[in-house]
């Protein structure tokens, strides 16, 4: 089992290397999920709509105004667009919202434990997977929206999508979470290119988590959650270049994360 973390900023070749690469998989054998991000069409949705949002620690701050059209954007756009070109490259796939069976908090405190006001942004805390586990029986691709249901309000929950990937990735005691994202990995000196960290232990990362900023914060927070939830390794790689895919699927590349 390979869960597949998709970003927005991957989202550049109308599906077509990214399509190969699952089609490649899937004929090997391997159950493959796709959990995706959807940044850049949420920032041009809600610029359109005149409204502005902000990020804190690598989180979208989010009023119920905004979790209106991350809503829309997600699961009417994004996610219908990625299955039906999935779809029409012989990878039969089906866009769902993480809200039908992801359940969450609110959450308060960002990666470094400090205590942020972030709105209507979510943490899951259960993962019922009978309807991936359902599609992939069925021979179909599920992908997902990162969403949530609140545990005590039942109000939808905008939940960061590497995290998302992370708790199905754990649920589902994939062999490997791989985290698309537009950095070449992770780094152990952010401003340094050439701190590229090719392999590290959890627990290794885990001591120097706090370091991290923005964007890759949540990443790595991701990494942690997926491999102490079940998962057995994390690879993030730079998914703007069209082999890495590929070469994470059989592998190699990027940073690899293992418990």
């Amino acid at each position: 089992m390979i869960v597949i973390k998709y970003g927005g900023n991957a989202m550049r070749d109308g599906n077509g290397f990214f399509a190969t690469a699952i089609k490649d998989s899937l004929a090997s054998g391997e159950s493959v999920v796709v959990v995706h991000g959807g940044g850049p069409q949420i920032n041009q949705a809600l610029a359109e709509a005149g409204i502005t949002s902000e990020f804190v620690g690598g989180y979208r701050v989010t009023t119920p105004e905004i979790l209106i059209v991350v809503d829309d954007v997600l699961t009417k756009n994004v996610g219908p667009r990625i299955a039906a070109g999935l779809s029409n490259a012989g990878v039969p796939s089906e866009s769902i919202s993480g809200r039908t069976f992801l359940t969450g908090e609110i959450l308060h405190h960002l990666v470094d434990n400090s205590a942020a006001h972030l709105g209507l942004v979510g943490n899951v805390t259960n993962v019922q997977t009978d309807s991936l586990l359902h599609l992939l029986k069925q021979g179909i691709t599920p992908v997902v929206a990162p969403l949530a249901t609140d545990s005590q309000s039942g109000l939808g929950l905008n939940v960061n999508a590497d995290l998302a990937a992370a708790a199905i990735a754990g649920a589902l005691k994939a062999h490997t979470l791989i985290v698309m994202t537009d950095v070449a990995g992770i780094y152990r000196d952010w401003s340094n290119k050439d701190s590229l960290i090719s392999e590290i232990a959890a627990p290794d990362l885990s001591v120097i988590k706090e370091t991290f900023s923005g964007g890759m914060a949540p990443k790595v927070q991701a990494c942690l959650d997926a491999i102490t939830a079940g998962a057995q390794a994390v690879r993030i790689i730079d998914g703007t270049e069209p082999t890495t895919l590929a070469l994470a699927l059989a592998g190699s590349g990027g940073t690899l994360v293992r418990s």
